[in-house]
This record gives structure tokens, sequence and C-alpha cells, in this order.
């Protein structure tokens, strides 16, 4: 069940499925208009250039991504101590302030009471979430589960761990 393609179906904001309405996209296509992609959650270093979230396909596992426009290509994702550029297909997640909200963590936990977006899994099945964390005063989206102790991001061609006040969607 859904509505037209890159659209969300017709479900009510407050049952929405657990990893969020997605828009399809690949590295070959442009990038969506900003009322599909939504507001940007943070800029890159430069300060003006934005940086979204999704996820992307790795081996065997779905892993949460930032998604920066300005970049080739756009998809990248903490992986394997680096920033893994993904070629080919991941989704968006376009951010919805009305609706989502980012939860300060610290270790690897899910903030108590609250429902954090899917963002995947490893290919053991180990659940990923949707992450924010700071390098140098710099808000990095990245990836986060109770696995990994801490917020996973990429960034400068790395793969940063940050352990404590981090923020999970």
């Amino acid at each position: 069940m859904g509505g037209p393609p890159n659209q969300p179906p017709p479900y009510p904001a407050s049952t929405a499925p657990p990893s969020g309405y997605r828009v399809k996209l690949t590295t070959t296509e442009p990038f969506p208009s900003p009322a599909q992609a939504g507001p940007p959650v943070c800029f890159d270093a430069d300060g003006q250039s934005p940086v979204f979230i999704g996820s992307a396909f790795v081996n065997n596992a779905v892993h949460p991504c930032k998604i920066a426009p300005h970049l080739s290509p756009p998809c990248r994702i903490p992986y394997g101590g680096a920033e893994y550029e993904h070629h080919g297909r991941y989704d968006l997640l376009p951010f919805v302030p009305g609706t989502m909200e980012w939860v300060r963590a610290s270790g690897g936990e899910i903030p108590p009471g609250r429902r954090p977006v899917e963002g995947g899994y490893e290919d053991n099945g180990a659940q990923l979430y949707h992450a924010l964390g700071n390098v140098n005063g710099i808000q990095v989206p990245g990836k986060t589960g109770r696995h990994l102790g801490g917020c996973n991001v990429a960034f400068g061609g790395a793969e940063i761990v940050i352990t404590h006040d981090y923020f999970v969607l």
C-alpha cells in the first residue's frame, strides 16, 4: 500500500512506519526538490551546504547515512573505519520537525520512553538508528545502535566514533 512514487503513503503522521517515509534515490539521478527532501538536518563544514539523512545498502546490511548533494557521490556511510562513498540506490528520509526530534543520548543507549527512527540493520540483524554527532563544532549525521556503544559518523574520509553527547532521531 502506498501513494504515488516518491510520495509518502496516505497515513496520518501519528502512524508513520518505524523507519519513517522514504524517498527512493540513486546516485545517477538529480536530488529531489526542497518540498520532497524536507529541511536539511545540518550543514557541512562550509556552513552553507545542506546535509540530509537516509539509508543505503552495504553488503548484506542497510546503514543510516548522510546525504550531501554537493558531494559526488552524495551518499556517505560510516563503515569499516572509513567514510564509505556509496554508489547506486539509497533512500532519503525527509526530516519532519513536527513529528520528529533529536534526543540527546550516550553510550549507544536509546533514551528511555522514546521510539527511535529505524535507520537499518547490520548483517547480523543488529538494529541501527539515525544519529547526529558533533565533530569539531560541526553536526554530522550517522548511525547508532546498542552494540556500537555510541554514534558513528562519516567525516573527512574517516568513520569517527562519538560515545557521549550525540543525538538519536
